[in-house]
């Protein structure tokens, strides 16, 4: 694939550019280009430089939220490309869903944009429950859309009980086996994951990313 329609669409992420971001992706779909490796090679990799960006002080919130904006809407136009695709590489993609949500008390969500514009910019069905969740609101959800994994970001210390909490809830239903746990957020460490029995420690946005996807291909 011409290397410069990569390029683009990773600019047009990184920029913040709706209008671009979409005229890619309709160029795509109309010259018959593989639409994931749009997506995995083009889109993420701006998303991805967006996130450093962003930790390393160098964007701002409402940018990183424009951003990953850019990111979810022009991803969703090859995404329904794929989707109706049965044949060929596309139909490879690792499949499942994935339940998302900041703990209670916590009404930060850096990064959780990100994550959710990845995941389902590689074709897993996502649902962004937001900020401020109860950890038995999310139990709920995930046993109404038959989640496959949970994620939850904490980025207080004060808020990062609440992941404890859900995990003794999924024990106390007797569903936790029934789901891949992953926590992150800036006061979570591989330790706390350990203490509490997490499934996955989700170092950043990328990190979380990757662990998920390798944990969905080995069920």
């Amino acid at each position: 694939m011409d290397k410069s329609i990569l390029e683009a669409a990773a600019n047009s992420v990184l920029k913040g550019d709706q209008s671009k971001a979409e005229a890619i992706a309709n160029e795509v779909l109309e010259k018959g280009l593989d639409p994931l490796e749009v997506i995995t090679t083009g889109y993420t990799v701006g998303i991805i430089k967006v996130g450093d960006l962003f930790e390393r002080g160098r964007l701002f919130l409402p940018e990183l939220i424009q951003c990953a904006e850019v990111m979810k809407n022009a991803t969703a136009i090859l995404n329904n490309a794929i989707s109706t695709d049965e044949e060929g590489s596309c139909s490879k993609q690792v499949k499942g869903r994935v339940l998302i949500a900041t703990v209670e008390g916590d009404v930060h969500d850096i990064g959780k944009g990100i994550v959710c514009s990845i995941l389902a910019a590689n074709g897993l069905e996502v649902t962004d429950m937001g900020r401020d969740v109860p950890a038995e609101k999310i139990v709920e959800k995930a046993e109404e859309i038959k989640a496959d994994v949970i994620g939850t970001s904490a980025l207080l210390t004060t808020t990062m009980i609440r992941q404890k909490d859900l995990e003794e809830i999924l024990v106390e239903k007797g569903v936790r086996k029934k789901y891949i746990t992953v926590v992150g957020g800036a006061p979570v460490t591989i330790g706390w994951a350990k203490k509490i029995g997490a499934d996955i420690y989700a170092e950043n946005a990328v990190d979380g990313v990757n662990k998920i996807m390798d944990a969905l291909k080995k069920r």
